[in-house]
């Protein structure tokens, strides 16, 4: 990873400053790009997903360079869930065999989805603790958790995957905050925002199907 860092250290470069932090271009380049895909989510939009790929793969690189471990073992993980999420868009079914809509979890599903993020936290954030050398292990595994839960929500179109977002990224604006990626920091306010908006599009979406 250290040779990759150097090959591609021209994009790490400073293009501006903000607050007094440095902005690199591959934090510019996947601000812009995800914005886009959030959008195009909202708009149960396809096209959502390859911009999902592109932008996890530049935020991978943003966060191991500011030895933010947890968030860039995340992003590889979005990529392999942006495949997964393409597919279930276009050729995923429900149980019934219909075409995936935008719809609810059940209450034991939600129970079930709380569950598993309250046992992936800890241990996550005993392993960054552990076998990296960040200094935030468990708040930077806190959104790593939720962010894998929302990742399988969106992809098969529930609706419970944007509140699970908003949780997710006001956990993040702090953590970002702290280590002073400050259009990250911007970005995610917008995702905060971008979320409330997703959550209720998909609740009219959903009550429309049903």
């Amino acid at each position: 990873m250290d040779r990759l860092l150097q090959a591609l250290q021209p994009l790490l470069a400073p293009a501006f400053s903000l607050w007094g932090s440095p902005v690199t271009w591959v934090e510019m380049l996947a601000f812009v790009l995800s914005l886009a895909m959030v959008v195009c989510n909202i708009r149960v939009n396809v096209m959502a997903w390859p911009l999902a790929i592109v932008a996890s793969l530049l935020y991978c690189l943003l966060f191991w360079d500011s030895r933010l471990y947890g968030e860039a073992g995340l992003q590889i993980f979005f990529v392999a869930v942006a495949g997964w999420g393409w597919w279930q868009w276009l050729r995923g079914r429900e149980a019934d065999g219909s075409a995936l809509r935008v719809r609810f979890l059940s209450g034991r599903a939600r129970l079930g989805l709380l569950a598993s993020v309250a046992v992936a936290w800890p241990l996550l954030g005993a392993f960054l603790d552990q076998a990296t050398d960040t200094d935030v292990p468990w708040w930077d595994a806190l959104p790593t958790a939720g962010s894998l839960a929302g990742q399988w929500l969106l992809g098969r179109k529930y609706v419970e995957n944007w509140p699970v977002w908003v949780a997710v990224n006001v956990v993040s604006v702090g953590l970002f905050a702290w280590k002073g990626l400050w259009l990250t920091v911007l970005l995610y306010l917008l995702f905060l925002g971008m979320a409330l908006w997703g959550w209720r599009a998909w609740q009219q979406l959903a009550r429309h199907h049903g």
